[in-house]
């Protein structure tokens, strides 16, 4: 059974794909941020809230408990998981705000901080611009071709490299993007690299050490969310808008979803989406067992493509009074 996790302010909503179709709100005032699940155990979903801690579930997103337990800072900002190998327990990432990462072996029961992230050279120009006296953790993307190497993305000011699980770290890139918002890397194509930023859309062929800018296409360059065909790395779909005033709030939103496939430019991608106007920039989500399909959530709901963006068809459902009032802050799929 296919679930999606949405995350809105209202809390993350758990939406069944299947015999069990229908939506679950939980985590209601607890103010979520991020999501991640456990691509070997789906059955484990991770959720970061601001200001109330991590909290996780062992049951498909059906019930949740707190597994932030000696987490530096309660505004969890960003989750990932990284498959351990063997019959080791998942490592979970998390990263704050202020800006702090820290790792768990457990699968989330006990953590440790990785302080080196913070020497890197760049620290000391790291700032939020709508609150410049502080930065936190965007995103954290963990590598499926090594169960070590992790990207982490502050924002704004960076996104690191580390090829030993945290311990040690590469600044970013002369060439890489300073405002990733969100990064994505293909399972079947060693160190394709793809980055969403607010200063632009990124990919990389090699881990990181260097990028390319291929915006052809594009008019609208302040990008949000990024999603590749798992069945084909050439394919992106991306959310973008023309700057932060229009991307999150409904009230005066414009946002768009573009694509592209090998050897081309971008593209509109917006066949069976809402209008522009009045719609936040959309999250965007593919599952590694799902060739040519992608989702994405906004404010007027969820929607599906089976071929990666061309088109898209709204899946329907009584969404509980307010929970799509404001902007979406994450989308995950898993398939349990």
């Amino acid at each position: 059974m296919t679930s999606v996790g949405i995350v809105t302010q209202a809390g993350v909503l758990i939406v069944r794909l299947g015999s069990e179709s229908g939506v679950e709100t939980h985590l209601a005032g607890k103010a979520p941020e991020c999501l991640a699940v456990d691509r070997v155990e789906p059955n484990r979903w991770y959720a970061g809230t601001w200001g109330n801690g991590l909290w996780r579930s062992r049951d498909d997103g059906r019930s949740w408990e707190p597994a932030g337990d000696g987490l530096p800072h309660s505004k969890i900002s960003a989750v990932a998981v990284a498959a351990a190998g063997g019959t080791a327990p998942a490592v979970v990432y998390a990263g704050t705000e202020p800006s702090t990462l820290s790792r768990s072996d457990d699968g989330g029961d006990s953590w440790q901080q990785l302080d080196s992230m913070l020497e890197v050279p760049s620290s000391s120009s790291w700032s939020f611009p709508p609150k410049p006296d502080t930065h936190h953790v965007r995103w954290i993307e963990t590598d499926p071709h090594s169960s070590h190497r992790l990207y982490v993305a502050i924002e704004a000011g960076a996104l690191l490299r580390s090829e030993d699980g945290g311990a040690s770290w590469h600044d970013r890139a002369a060439d890489g993007p300073i405002d990733t918002h969100t990064a994505a890397i293909h399972a079947s194509a060693r160190g394709r690299l793809y980055s969403a930023a607010g200063d632009g859309y990124f990919e990389s062929s090699d881990g990181g050490q260097t990028w390319d800018r291929p915006m052809d296409g594009l008019e609208h360059r302040y990008l949000v969310g990024v999603a590749v065909d798992p069945g084909d790395p050439e394919t992106v779909v991306v959310s973008a808008a023309a700057g932060p005033y229009v991307a999150y709030r409904p009230a005066n939103a414009e946002a768009f979803v573009y694509r592209k496939t090998s050897g081309g430019m971008f593209a509109f991608a917006m066949e069976g989406l809402p209008p522009a106007a009045g719609t936040v920039a959309s999250r965007l989500a593919a599952h590694p067992q799902e060739p040519g399909v992608c989702y994405a959530a906004n404010n007027h709901g969820l929607f599906r493509s089976s071929d990666m963006g061309q088109h898209w068809t709204e899946l329907a459902f009584a969404w509980p009074s307010g929970t799509l009032d404001r902007s979406v802050s994450a989308l995950e799929v898993s398939s349990a």
